[in-house]
């Protein structure tokens, strides 16, 4: 009823609630499914570089998705955009459901799809935030999405892993990822009833590119975010296959995701409500300090045990780092010249330099992996690659801060996406 109520009200718009019924269906779709693909895939391959090939195509054609939607955003329909992400996302599961048990000899093409529909999808649900919602409807809209996120994040893995193990586990599979299907499917029906939404300027991240010489601030925080992809680029898959060997179970993986993202959920509303601006940079560090030092459990033998413990305490490094992180970035985007007629091309340069940090970081796995074998290589990556959120600090200590502008961050604020994994490794 209360919801009814304030769908009848000029307060909050329908297109925001239409919105955030899609972001929603996407989060849990994603939840359910995401972790357990690379399982899935990794079970008929049995090579753990077959499943790094598979995510660097997914980061390869991340940040080709977001120019071409970005292009695609300023000359057609931002809601047609959305529309190809999440059909594109639909496409995918029905591509690995089609496939079966050979998906794992469509690794690139699998991974390329899902890349492409991510980007598709971030970019055109970023600009369409801040053009349905309003400073005094924000809020709302946030609280309410990450309510959705969290409950999605603890929910989706765990119900993943019970219906994984209650089936034969091929039909399991089959049907989480029917499910994620469905409910991408259903997200592009609903996307019919957003309001079409005329594109207008000029798309070119030439002048965005070339800041980066006026503007040492700018400079600072894509690098940054190049070295915030170059941790996440091998974790978000390693971790996973690691949980999953070490327990046998899916049910054990998707505890390990409740675990996780129910930490998480605590981290997030602590830093956000009692952390001061003065004591951000000081957040950074410790939580980049943790998550530096964090992988250095995983030079022991490795137990699921030993695996909660680290996700534990990744979850709470997490929360430290990113929230101030997050609000630091959109600190230093405001005051970038242009960033109203080109926040979009800002976004696209961002995504540029963090998926290339994911790049580089799988690419590195695969070639240290190959010459030198897993038990050889991964000990020896882990804590270089770990190093990625600590340098995070670094490079912007020396960046001076003032107080954020609210006319000029307002709108980007809520320009948030966490690549190709909703739970971080």
């Amino acid at each position: 009823m209360r919801l009814k109520k304030f769908m009848d009200t000029d307060q909050y718009p329908r297109d925001l609630f239409f919105l955030l019924f899609v972001g929603g269906l996407f989060t849990l779709s994603t939840a359910l499914s995401n972790t357990f693909v690379n399982i899935f895939l990794w079970k008929q391959s049995g090579k753990i570089t077959d499943i790094a090939f598979y995510n660097l195509s997914i980061v390869v054609m991340q940040p080709i998705a977001f120019y071409l939607a970005g292009w695609f955003a300023k000359k057609i329909d931002r809601v047609i955009v959305l529309r190809i992400g999440v059909l594109i996302l639909a496409l995918f599961y029905i591509g690995v459901l089609y496939m079966g048990s050979l998906a794992s000899n469509y690794l690139l093409l699998l991974g390329a799809m899902l890349g492409l529909g991510l980007g598709f999808y971030w970019l055109a649900f970023n600009v369409l935030t801040l053009e349905v919602t309003e400073p005094e409807t924000r809020d709302f809209f946030n609280g309410y999405l990450g309510v959705l996120n969290s409950f999605s994040g603890m929910i989706g893995p765990l119900s993943a892993g019970y219906i994984i193990t209650r089936m034969d586990k091929h039909a399991g599979y089959e049907t989480i990822f029917t499910i994620s299907m469905v409910l991408f499917l259903v997200a592009v029906a609903i996307s019919f009833l957003l309001k079409r939404r005329k594109a207008d300027g000029r798309f070119g991240i030439r002048e965005v590119l070339q800041e980066r010489k006026e503007d040492r601030a700018w400079q600072q925080l894509l690098r940054a975010h190049f070295f915030q992809g170059f941790r996440e680029g091998t974790f978000i898959f390693l971790i996973v296959i690691w949980v999953y060997t070490a327990s046998k179970s899916e049910f054990a993986l998707g505890t390990y995701g409740f675990v996780q993202s129910f930490v998480s959920f605590v981290g997030y509303y602590c830093v956000s409500h009692y952390l001061k601006p003065q004591k951000r940079m000081r957040a950074i560090f410790i939580g980049g300090l943790l998550l530096f030092i964090s992988p250095f459990m995983l030079l022991f033998p490795v137990s699921f045990t030993l695996l909660v413990i680290y996700g534990v305490s990744v979850s709470i490094a997490y929360p430290l780092l990113l929230v101030p992180y997050v609000s630091l970035t959109y600190d230093i985007i405001g005051k970038c010249r242009g960033i109203h007629e080109k926040r979009i091309e800002y976004i696209v340069v961002r995504e540029i330099y963090l998926n290339a940090g994911r790049i580089i970081s799988i690419i590195t796995f695969i070639i240290v992996v190959s010459l030198l074998s897993e038990e050889k290589g991964i000990p020896l990556l882990l804590p270089i690659l770990g190093a990625g959120h600590f340098l995070i600090y670094f490079c912007l200590r020396k960046v001076s801060f003032s107080k954020i502008n609210p006319k000029k961050t307002i709108e980007l604020a809520e320009v948030q996406q966490d690549g190709n994994n909703p739970n971080k490794q």
